[in-house]
């Protein structure tokens, strides 16, 4: 949800926003109609209250008369009102003002690409080399639970848990505190994070009990301090979750049908940041600093990708993404594909959810909101693989994760 006073003042401007996000820039127009109205009858509504204060003992038909006119005009501003925040929920988050306009993924910048790229003669893909190796088994979780599901199993079983130390002892060095969350939450909490206006068709919900299954844990942890005001001196305020994820993957038909690159479940550990609203920008920089230290410590391969408006989701006002090299891909030519994402959602989410701070001078004011993927478990284990086999079939082990394994090479 995005301020108020911000369509009010500078209608222009958020036009200018939504137009840059691919939004119907008349919900500006919409929105101040029924905004403008709302204050007639507030004013409307003020005024004869006032009026109905004035009446003494003898005035009862005349105040008779006037409770049956405010309790009118007060169900027609409750009305209003109704519109009024239905239109308000439509704008999504507006994009900073140094993010790159256009209109989708195509139009995303590479900001940097780091690390070296494998030299392999003839790479394999991960499920080949997964299922000669017996790590994943995608046909019997095909049998049990349908498409897009896997069993892992085995060391790739011992790298997951390995991956999910390293990425809590990195975040917590930073002073992020580690949680792991609820999966299922209840709709106040899905809306307020601003995944139900556009999106819902990629949620899990279970009907009976008006519940959802999370599809990253940032959707939990966010709503922990809904309706709280924080104390200055504790922001930032960070957190490292781990959690089981879940996603329809309803707009993905026909793409990554097979193995684990685009599951229904998956398992993440995640990084999440309540600041200052002068901190969001240097915060949304140390996530996107700890997600390079991770992929630099498992020495992967990289790019770095700075988000254009048209690609940002409801939301981000920005956004960064990593993407992996894996030489497996696309017929052994290799290819880069996503296995991070950070973040910025400025006050959209806290405004939602109620969650303030008290500034220097006194005034409550609301906190930025920050997420950012730490490990990604499946797409790591991806990478890994692809990027660690070796001639006869082998996966050496990173040297980060041998200690947490006990073995340097999977296979032999």
């Amino acid at each position: 949800m995005i301020d108020i006073n911000l369509i009010r003042e500078n209608p222009k401007e958020v036009q200018k926003g939504l137009r840059a996000k691919n939004s119907d820039p008349s919900l500006v127009d919409k929105f101040l109609e029924l905004d403008e109205k709302w204050r007639g009858l507030n004013k409307q509504f003020d005024d004869l209250r006032a009026e109905q204060k004035k009446f003494g003992k003898d005035d009862k038909e005349k105040a008779v008369k006037l409770k049956s006119e405010l309790k009118k005009v007060e169900s027609d501003l409750s009305d209003l009102d109704k519109m009024r925040q239905e239109v308000l929920h439509q704008f999504p988050n507006l994009p900073l003002s140094w993010v790159c306009v256009g209109k989708d993924e195509k139009e995303n910048k590479t900001l940097r690409e780091a690390g070296q790229k494998p030299e392999l003669k003839d790479p394999k893909d991960y499920l080949t080399l997964a299922e000669n190796l017996s790590l994943i088994d995608t046909e019997r979780a095909g049998k049990v639970s349908g498409s897009r599901f896997g069993y892992l199993k085995g060391p790739a079983v011992l790298l997951e848990f390995a991956l999910v130390q390293l990425a809590m002892k990195t975040a917590m060095e930073e002073g992020f505190i580690p949680v792991v969350p609820p999966v299922l939450i209840n709709e106040k909490s899905m809306w307020s994070m601003g995944y139900l206006e556009r999106g819902k068709d990629e949620t899990y919900y279970l009907p009976q009990d008006n519940l959802y299954l999370v599809g990253t844990s940032e959707q939990s942890i966010g709503p922990m301090h809904m309706n709280e005001v924080l104390k200055a001196e504790e922001l930032p305020k960070r957190y490292i979750s781990f959690s089981t994820c879940f996603r329809r993957e309803a707009g993905s038909y026909g793409k990554d049908t097979k193995g684990i690159l685009r599951v229904h479940q998956f398992d993440k550990v995640e990084m999440f940041s309540l600041t200052k609203p002068e901190d969001s920008e240097a915060e949304h920089k140390l996530l996107l600093s700890l997600e390079e230290k991770l992929m630099q410590l498992l020495e992967l391969p990289y790019r770095v990708l700075e988000i254009c408006s048209g690609d940002l989701g409801d939301p981000a006002a920005a956004k960064y993404d990593i993407e992996a090299w894996l030489p497996g891909q696309n017929k052994g030519k290799g290819e880069y594909r996503e296995t991070h994402s950070t973040s910025n959602t400025t006050d959209f989410q806290s405004r939602r959810l109620n969650i303030k701070y008290k500034n220097s001078s006194g005034k409550l004011e609301f906190v930025h909101m920050l997420n950012g993927t730490a490990i990604a478990i499946g797409r790591m284990i991806i990478a890994i693989l692809e990027n660690y086999q070796t001639e006869k079939g082998t996966i050496l082990v990173p040297k980060i994760l041998q200690t947490y394994l006990g073995i340097k090479e999977i296979g032999i």
